[in-house]
């Protein structure tokens, strides 16, 4: 197959579709942001050192490493785009319960999904503007849709940095409400936007089916690859056994979903970027529950951290 032809596919996805991830997108941020306190943010202050490693090595390591990895892979530009965006995404909020499964640190994994979505209001765009436009592969299709850091800033500001924010606030405000819609609220939230993505992928069946092979297996090594620096860092630092998996699993699950709405907000559904992004999105769950189910059967080293 020549893999040059996946830089011509463009996803069908309209506008109201593209609408309604957005909404989707930032009501599952609020749902999220129902379970976060103050208190995950100040923890990094009192016990800094694994939350301190486990956000360099999903901001600083990952973007660097991925791209380093697109220089090496005989694949399509578009497809190495989209592993430098998926690099550049905070962590996703299944972390915390694969953390949990893995008898990790829950509190670390906590911290570090709380203060990585903020960051990635900064982050994510600057990796993406750096890294992206240093490969000469992937350097013109930024150039083509004349991408600006400040409107990818905005865009998360508003789907992620605003439900964040509005979703802290509801939670200290009426705690006892809260109490009660909390889990309904982020098992709808979670539905509607696998009905959405649903939708989308019924649209745009066939280009899946022509392109998933293609992409499967770089995602399971670029997905590697971050498990890997994260297990590296924490175990480099001297992390306890219990950090070392939160970090690990923090650093290897990252929010495909915000990625999936930066290739259809700003690259028009690019089919290399958009494959990528949503196969990530399932291969992490997999990769995540293997490696939060083997941890889970073996008694963490170091003990409490």
């Amino acid at each position: 197959m020549d893999q040059a032809v996946v830089d011509a596919v463009r996803l069908n996805f309209n506008q109201q579709g593209l609408l309604a991830l957005n909404v989707v997108i930032g009501l599952m941020m609020f749902g999220i942001a129902l379970d976060l306190k103050l208190e995950d943010f100040a923890r990094i202050f009192r016990a800094p050192k694994a939350p301190a490693i486990g956000l360099g090595a999903q901001f600083l390591l990952l973007p660097a490493f991925t791209f380093l990895l697109t220089l090496v892979l005989p694949v399509a530009p578009s497809i190495k785009l989209g592993m430098i965006l998926v690099a550049s995404c905070p962590g996703g909020n299944l972390s915390n319960m694969l953390t949990y499964l893995a008898r990790g640190n829950a509190a670390v994994s906590v911290s570090m999904t709380a203060v990585s979505t903020a960051a990635a209001v900064v982050m994510t765009p600057l990796n993406l503007a750096v890294w992206g436009g240093l490969n000469p592969a992937t350097a013109p299709i930024l150039r083509q849709v004349s991408l600006d850091p400040l409107d990818v800033f905005f865009t998360i500001v508003m789907i992620l940095g605003v439900p964040m924010a509005l979703g802290m606030i509801v939670s200290r405000a009426f705690p006892r409400l809260v109490d009660k819609v909390r889990r309904p609220f982020k098992v709808m939230a979670v539905l509607v936007f696998l009905g959405v993505v649903a939708g989308a992928l019924a649209a745009n069946w066939q280009h899946f089916l022509n392109y998933v092979g293609l992409v499967a297996l770089v995602v399971a090594l670029h997905n590697a690859l971050a498990l890997s620096l994260g297990y590296s860092s924490a175990r480099l630092f001297g992390l306890p056994g219990r950090d070392v998996r939160a970090v690990t699993i923090e650093v290897g699950i990252q929010n495909s979903a915000l990625g999936l709405i930066l290739v259809f907000n700003f690259f028009g559904g690019l089919g290399g970027m958009a494959i990528i992004t949503a196969w990530w999105g399932i291969w992490h769950i997999i990769s995540g529950l293997i490696v939060a189910l083997f941890w889970s059967r073996r008694v963490p080293a170091g003990g409490p951290a």
